[in-house]
Parts: structure tokens; sequence; C-alpha cells
């Protein structure tokens, strides 16, 4: 049996230019973390009593013998690049899918990490990364960026920069005390609204100058927060005034981006003492986060009463195997 843990990212500036039709022409950049809300993927092989040669356990119940019939599009397709059979798989998470987390990617990282285990294989992180990106993007056709497969895989806080041959993760060096006081600023609510980022991402695609427009003033953005982040000479607030211009920028991209009731979350927290915040992920719905300082956070929370808060740390380890244990299996070709 394998155990995998797979943390969901947060993205604060950049989200958009990590669009591989963006970035191939004009480079890309993403300055983001994951945090300690986690997803979790269980494997075996199924034992061989069944009429069934494969089970899966998430949102609901799949029992099939062939692969092909297999609902689930990433499971599918997964199971079938890395020749995966008579298996058990099931999903468990600590936050709702479709909600701008990048849950979707940090279960097709987790799932591909538990897959090589089973098979007695190491991944690096690169390669889960890479492996997750062509599952998502390529096989099962899903609109979107690179960002989240990275996050999900590496783990931490990092600036990730994409261009025509790839990209880079580079950490963002931060002393502890004003990483912790930047987490300590900012607070997650969740709105209750869920929906497929890939649907966002075709209602949003890239159709025009004037998006492109946006998202190279959303790009230029990063080099600017990176430097608040990094130069302890620079007020941390500013990271949070900042936060609202991008997520201004952000809005201008796409008409699927924002709600008219996300719209009134967001003055309300603004209103409430809020330096800045943004929607996560593509738009549409999910959690909405705020920098806020901290005599100000009792408001905000008045603000957002109808919501509810998700307290959260940053973490560092990406993707791991959190339980290995082996099993002798033989294809049922050679039993």
């Amino acid at each position: 049996m394998i155990i995998t843990k797979t943390p969901f990212r947060m993205s604060f500036f950049g989200g958009g230019t990590d669009m591989e039709a963006f970035f191939k022409e004009n480079g890309g950049s993403v300055l983001s973390t994951t945090f300690d809300k986690y997803c979790y993927v269980n494997v075996r092989h199924l034992p061989r009593f069944f009429d069934y040669s494969t089970e899966l356990s998430y949102s609901k119940t799949e029992r099939v013998t062939r692969i092909d019939d297999i609902e689930h599009p990433a499971i599918r397709n997964a199971m079938k690049m890395l020749d995966m059979h008579e298996i058990r798989l099931t999903y468990e998470a600590d936050l709702p899918a479709r909600s701008g987390l990048g849950t979707s990617s940090s279960f097709a990282v987790g799932m591909l990490n538990a897959f090589y285990a089973l098979k007695g294989k190491y991944a690096d992180k690169k390669k889960l990364a890479d492996e997750a990106i062509y599952l998502e993007r390529v096989l099962c056709d899903e609109a979107g960026g690179w960002q989240d497969q990275i996050a999900a895989s590496f783990g931490g806080f990092n600036r990730i920069d994409f261009n025509a041959d790839g990209y880079s993760v580079r950490p963002i060096i931060i002393s502890p005390e004003r990483k912790r006081q930047l987490n300590n600023n900012l607070m997650m609510f969740f709105t209750g609204f869920t929906r497929f980022s890939s649907d966002v991402q075709k209602a949003n695609q890239l159709d025009d100058a004037s998006k492109k427009k946006q998202l190279k003033e959303m790009l230029n953005l990063v080099d600017e927060a990176e430097s608040i982040l990094t130069d302890t000479s620079k007020d941390l607030d500013d990271f949070g005034r900042l936060l609202d211009v991008t997520w201004k920028l952000k809005r201008q991209t796409g008409k699927s981006v924002s709600t008219n009731h996300i719209d009134e979350l967001y003055e309300k927290g603004i209103c409430a003492g809020a330096l800045g915040g943004k929607l996560l992920g593509a738009g549409g719905g999910g959690f909405l986060v705020f920098y806020v300082q901290p005599e100000k956070q009792i408001e905000v929370k008045k603000a957002m009463k109808d919501l509810m808060y998700i307290p959260f740390k940053f973490e560092d380890a990406g993707t791991q195997v959190i339980y290995y244990g082996p099993e002798d299996y033989s294809p049922l070709e050679e039993a």
C-alpha cells in the first residue's frame, strides 16, 4: 500500500502568465506558495476476489474491469500512461475540489507519485511535475496553465519562471520572521462556490490584445512583489496593496473571472480594513484571500461572517510518500 500527501497551492502574482499560449511568446512568472492543506491518495493492488479489477473512490465510486471504462479522465489516462492494473485508489482532501487551489493538479501529482511508488520506482519532483502537466494538458486536454502541477510537486514559497524552453523554480529568499509575518497577515475565506478551472479558462481564452496587455502588466508585478518580500527595507504591507492591483488587473482578463457576489465580498473585505486580496485560481468562485494587518483582522472576520474562515500555514515539502508498504504483485497474465 502507498499513501501520498500533496499540498494545495496559493498563487499571489502572475497567474495566467503560466498559460503555454502566453508564455511561449511573452515569457511568464508566478509567485506562489503551498500551504498546510493536503490531498491524500491511497493506492494498493486490488485482491483478485471480485468481479471487477479496479476500484476507485473519490467523489464517486467506480468499479470496472477495463481501464477504458474508467470515467475519471485523469485516473484513466494516468493508468494507461504508467501501465497500472488491478488497483484500488482512494482520494481524500482537506479542502473541496474545484475551489481555486489547484486541487485537480495536486491530485494528479499525488496519484503519479503513488503509482511510481507502487511500482517500486522513485520519481523526482521535476519528473512528477512534467508528467502531471502532460497528463492534464495533453492526455486529458484540459485548458489551464502549468503552475499548479509545479507548485504541488516542489512545494514551498517559490518564483516559477516560464519561457519557450520550459520552466525553472526558484525559492523566494525571505527571513523566517518576515515569512511568518506575511503568513499571519493573510486571511482566507471560502465563498462556497465551486467550478472547474478548465471551464473558466476556456471561457477566458486568450483572444484579444487587451487581455495580453493585462497579463503583461500582471507579469511585471511579479518582480515588484518579490522585491517587497526579499528587501527588508521595504514595507511588507505593500505586498497587500499590490495584491489589490493584480486582482483589479485579473478581473479585466475575462468575464468569468469574477461575479457580482464575489465583487461585493471583496469590497466588504477592503472596507473592513484589508489592504488587498484576490480570488484564488482561475476565477468564478472558491477562496478569497486578503492581506490584513493584525489589528484589522477582527473587523474583516465580522465582514466575512457568512463565509467559512480557513486558517493556514505555509509548507515547504511538496508531494510526499508518507506510507510505503511494498507488495508482491504479478500481472494477471503472469500469475
